[in-house]
């Protein structure tokens, strides 16, 4: 085999999936889209979601600024030297993160530096196996670690939330895939995608949930019991209420897998891999002789490209959303008394700076001075894809939000401290922060998870860096921005749409105790 050829073929896979959502996955979304009641936040969502889309399209550059934890599943014929196969898989994710199609996202566990090339001990995943034919099978999927997240697994038999014992038998892991639907919220980017692995250990039933996902949205379980079973699911999970971004709606779970494996006597696990919308999955049949790609996997069927018609559909749903909603805009720094007037439900556009912070930033601010003054300004969760031109000027390739219940145990303080007003992130975040936005007058608003082009879109220059020390993605990044559009999910008064549509999704989930396929 050419090697430098089958480097090339592992390039482009990688582009293309980080790039190029799977036309399933398009017809799934486009099935979403069609079902949603015109005007609402989950409508507005998946307008977004679309138009982002056909940006990364458009503009060849990430759906999603999240890398994920890239995995390769690939069978090669008796006598491939997979050695090789896996140095040129490497030298490709090298590759791609330096032409920005990926965020450099591989951290040393104990001393949390980033690698900058997305190679480490243990990243990416590579796994092999060996097959009869006589090409080459290669399958990426990215997936990020908002869904990665949300991700649960099960010892049966235990007890439910909303749905009480769940035992060892079908009827049991059906309450599992229910609550893992339930529990997830909109913190995994929904509408979602979930893959189920029933039996095996802990480590062998995650293995073979993530290994469902890498299955067509439209294919049929051949085993009768599994089919009826994801039938069932896919039914019954939208009645949840949670909808797109868990703003509440139709639409909260766009696809759903199960495969299943023999477990020890002691042991019954159910596992749970979810993904968000941003399915970011493909694959590639390559030529053992040349290295190239014959094929391509996940293509099937009809495309939808989001673009020409439907662009003028977005546009209309768009309008009619603004005749309905209160859209307020807001130039940084924000006064107390505009938060005040905010209320949950408000769809908010920002112009001025706005100030990117994640894990390590909120961490640094516990015990250390903010960099700039943050007095009245904006802090986006977004570990953002950035680039330096010839000149050395920073440009921002993807920064959609990053998923901000992580940030709870400093949130509130941190805002307080430094004066900070609004905080933009997805998913939203608990009572700890929700009792400080009342107490100092914030807000959280919440951005549409994996929209990385719509928001890169809004961001007009980059103004600065700093604590480069923690890498790119958890860098300050100063952001100079316009028209950032997000929807008030948590206000000043003691509101919350998380917890109420956490609250009403758990009383609908109590339906299904009873209830069986």
């Amino acid at each position: 085999m050419n090697i430098d050829k089958f480097q090339e073929s592992m390039y482009q896979l990688i582009v293309e999936t980080s790039t190029n959502l799977p036309r399933d996955v398009r017809r799934a979304i486009k099935s979403a889209k069609e079902r949603e009641n015109a005007g609402t936040r989950a409508a507005m969502s998946l307008d977004t979601i679309t138009n982002n889309i056909k940006m990364a399209d458009d503009n060849v550059s990430p759906i999603c600024q999240d890398t994920g934890l890239p995995t390769f599943k690939i069978k090669t014929p008796v006598g491939a030297n997979q050695l090789v196969m896996k140095e040129a898989i490497k030298n490709a994710i090298a590759q791609v993160t330096k032409d920005g199609k990926l965020r450099p996202n591989s951290v040393d566990s104990l001393t949390g530096a980033n690698s900058g090339d997305n190679l480490g001990y243990g990243t990416p995943v590579i796994k092999f196996e060996q097959w009869e034919k006589d090409y080459i099978d290669a399958r990426l999927i990215l997936k990020g670690g908002g869904c990665e997240n949300k991700n649960i697994q099960y010892s049966l038999p235990c007890e439910l939330e909303g749905l009480g014992r769940a035992g060892r038998d079908l009827d049991g892991i059906r309450k599992c895939i229910m609550h893992s639907v339930y529990q997830a919220q909109g913190q995994g980017c929904s509408a979602g995608f979930i893959g189920v692995g029933i039996g095996g250990d802990r480590s062998s039933g995650y293995d073979l949930a993530k290994e469902q996902l890498f299955r067509s949205v439209d294919d049929v379980n051949p085993n009768e019991d599994l089919r009826k079973l994801e039938d069932y699911v896919m039914e019954n999970a939208n009645e949840l209420g949670i909808g797109t971004m868990g703003f509440g709606g139709e639409t909260t779970l766009l696809g759903c897998k199960v495969g299943v494996m023999n477990r020890i006597p002691a042991s019954f696990f159910v596992s749970v891999a979810y993904n968000c919308w941003a399915f970011r999955r493909l694959g590639a049949a390559i030529s053992m002789e040349t290295g190239e790609i014959n094929e391509w996997m996940y293509q099937e069927g009809e495309h939808i490209d989001f673009g020409a018609s439907e662009a003028e559909l977005e546009t209309a749903a768009a309008s009619e959303t603004a005749e309905q909603t209160n859209i307020v805009t807001l130039q940084a720094p924000i006064t107390e008394e505009q938060i005040r007037n905010l209320k949950v439900g408000d769809v908010v556009q920002i112009n001025g700076m706005m100030y990117t912070g994640r894990d390590a930033i909120h961490h640094h601010l516990m015990d250390h001075d903010a960099p700039v003054d943050l007095n009245g300004q904006v802090i986006y969760h977004c570990g953002p894809v950035m680039m330096k031109d010839e000149d050395g000027k920073w440009h921002v390739k993807a920064a959609g939000p990053t998923t901000s219940i992580r940030e709870e145990p400093y949130q509130g303080d941190i805002m307080k401290k430094f004066g900070i007003r609004a905080v933009i992130g997805k998913g939203g975040m608990g009572p700890k922060t929700l009792e400080a936005l009342q107490e100092h007058g914030g807000v959280y608003l919440n951005a549409i998870g994996g929209a990385a082009q719509y928001y890169a879109d809004c961001i007009k220059s980059v103004e600065g860096v700093d604590l480069m020390e923690f890498g790119i993605p958890e860098a300050m990044w100063h952001l100079k921005v316009e028209g950032f559009t997000a929807v008030v999910t948590m206000d000043s008064h003691g509101n919350s749409l998380h917890r109420d549509v956490d609250k009403s999704s758990l009383e609908k989930l109590a339906q299904f105790k009873e209830r069986v396929f």
